[in-house]
């Protein structure tokens, strides 16, 4: 049976589920080249299909997530949705600023009824049957259900499973028991009570892009001075009562209140206070639900787990156990999340071997070679690619590296890459000023020989391979780290085992050159435009980045 996930909201995208197998994903983004697209995923239905050789009609069981009022309506009138993506990423002017927000969180936090779960199955099945589907069933998953079944990828076979996020089906967040494969929710979060949208808030009010840029303001809040509690005005805006969490305000005052805190604060300070209060809530949070529960393994999902420096306090918890965090924790893992919940559902699929997230596209030397003839490139074949790359970085150099199958999700692991040595302060400034083009306060993340974590970092107790956790680097060696250490000290790194034969050898030649398994490794794409999927994205990269060393597949560009 071939499952398919889908999902039309922010970061839209697919999944295809063959035989209880993990065939396909991705996001429209990496086709459309729209940062976190909002349309209907057409397109990377149709890369999916294609990956896996399937034609529409060979699918006869569809899983789409969320059916609440606004989602609905967004499907019933796109040009809502195309108009908010583009205030959004702040691509037009807003006409009446105050109205539209108050009128976008009034209707976001109508969950979903009959009528909207009808209608939006109408709508869906009839973008569906456009792109050749027929005779297929529809599934509607809620959006935290559709978030908490991630933890079935977690290996547990009984855990907690909470999710935690901005708005969906009325609803931003769930504390769920996983066991044995079936997933119990115990306690539901509501939409006014939402730690995703206080951080939403904080992230606008700092002009900042809600969305896509939370991960700045944590970022900033590295450059505050600690402060009292009793100083930190933003505490008593929520209370963890049990499973449950209250907001003292709802959500349009909220907004009023963070901005009358922000008229006499720094930015960077104001960001500080929002980071403590989002991690005090958070931990207060799983400390509750393992107590109540006696579970000591947790998965979490949603928006608020790609908060790094959050998820390091809760995984340095000594309540807990063991952890998980799903690498496509935000929307854009709706779709894969909805096709595990109904197989499960459908099929009793409790659990799944999930070594790696290497699920996007790949691409034919012919792809290759046409992409650096269209530019008139001089490239060589050479089957030590990985040698070559790295003598490059332990030499000082950057280079843009492209290989395989494309990651799932939004972190670079090692397939989609820019690689450059961990230890040059130099060449971080120069990867931010002239590739990235980021806010100089941004860090970059280090991937590394699993071998080697202990020797580099203080708080390992199991070993992340998809840079979603922070951890703290010891004092001693830091000096080898310039380039991928945020100036608290701490990183987010990717732990390289077994999953990625090619990167692992780079990384082995890297520490063979200069005695350390390590390199800076940020996402091959320039900043506010998706990672790049294809040759010819990558060969545009290179010449407007005006970058030296490309390696595709088995292929060197010649410069």
């Amino acid at each position: 049976m071939y499952i398919l996930g889908l999902w039309d909201g922010h970061d839209a995208g697919s999944a295809i589920i063959e035989d209880n197998k993990i065939k396909a994903a991705i996001n429209e983004e990496r086709i459309t080249r729209k940062k976190l697209d909002v349309g209907f995923p057409r397109q990377s239905i149709e890369a999916c299909l294609d990956y896996v050789g399937l034609k529409p009609t060979d699918v006869k069981v569809i899983a789409a997530s969320t059916s609440d009022f606004s989602k609905t309506l967004t499907r019933a009138v796109p040009a809502l949705k195309d108009r908010y993506y583009l205030l959004r990423r702040r691509k037009i002017l807003p006409r009446f600023p105050r109205f539209q927000k108050s009128l976008k969180y009034t209707l976001t936090e109508i969950g979903p009824t009959k009528i909207t779960g009808h209608l939006s199955q109408y709508l869906l099945k009839g973008e569906l049957k456009k792109l050749g589907f027929k005779k297929f069933s529809l599934h509607i998953v809620d959006h935290h259900t559709a978030h908490a079944a991630s933890a079935l990828l977690s290996g547990f076979n009984k855990a907690l499973a909470i999710t935690i996020d901005g708005i969906g089906d009325g609803l931003s967040g769930s504390v769920n028991i996983l066991e044995n494969g079936e997933i119990e929710r115990i306690s539901s979060i509501s939409c006014r009570d939402s730690l995703g949208i206080f951080f939403e808030h904080v992230t606008n009010l700092l002009n900042m892009r809600e969305l896509e840029d939370e991960g700045k303001v944590m970022a900033l809040s590295d450059y505050a001075y600690d402060m009292p509690d009793e100083k930190n005005e933003m505490l008593n805006f929520f209370k963890v009562n049990g499973l449950n969490i209250k907001a003292k305000y709802s959500t349009l005052r909220m907004y009023k209140q963070l901005k009358n805190i922000l008229w006499h604060t720094s930015s960077e300070q104001f960001a500080w206070m929002a980071q403590k209060t989002l991690e005090r809530n958070l931990i207060k949070l799983f400390k509750n639900a393992i107590k109540e529960t006696g579970i000591r393994d947790v998965a979490w999902a949603g928006g608020a787990a790609s908060n790094v420096k959050a998820n390091q306090r809760i995984k340095n918890l000594k309540e807990l156990k063991k952890w998980f965090v799903f690498p496509h924790m935000g929307d854009g893992g709706l779709a894969l999340g909805a096709a595990l919940y109904i197989n499960l559902k459908l099929n009793g699929k409790k659990s799944y071997k999930f070594d790696d997230i290497y699920f996007g596209p790949d691409c034919s030397d012919e792809e290759i070679r046409q992409a650096f003839k269209k530019y008139n490139l001089k490239y060589e074949k050479n089957d030590g690619v990985e040698k070559y790359a790295a003598d490059l970085i332990s030499k000082g150099d950057i280079v843009l590296w492209f290989q395989g199958r494309m990651e799932y999700g939004p972190r670079a692991l090692g397939n989609r890459s820019i690689l450059a040595p961990a230890f040059s302060e130099k060449v971080k400034d120069m990867l931010n000023l002239q590739i990235k083009k980021r806010e100089w306060f941004q860090p970059f993340c280090p991937s590394l020989l699993r071998e080697e974590a202990k020797k580099f970092f203080t708080d390992i107790k199991q070993y992340d391979k998809f840079m979603v956790m922070g951890y703290n680097t010891k004092e001693n060696i830091r000096h080898k780290l310039k380039s991928v250490i945020n100036v608290d000290g701490s990183a987010r790194p990717q732990i390289v085992g077994e999953e990625n034969g090619i990167f692992r050898n780079l990384l082995k030649q890297v520490k063979r050159n200069t005695g350390d398994g390590i390199v800076l490794n940020t996402s091959f794409n320039l900043h506010g435009f998706p990672i790049v999927n294809t040759p010819e994205e990558a060969v545009e990269v290179m010449l407007n980045t005006k970058s030296k060393h490309l390696i595709v597949g088995n292929y060197i560009i010649k410069r």
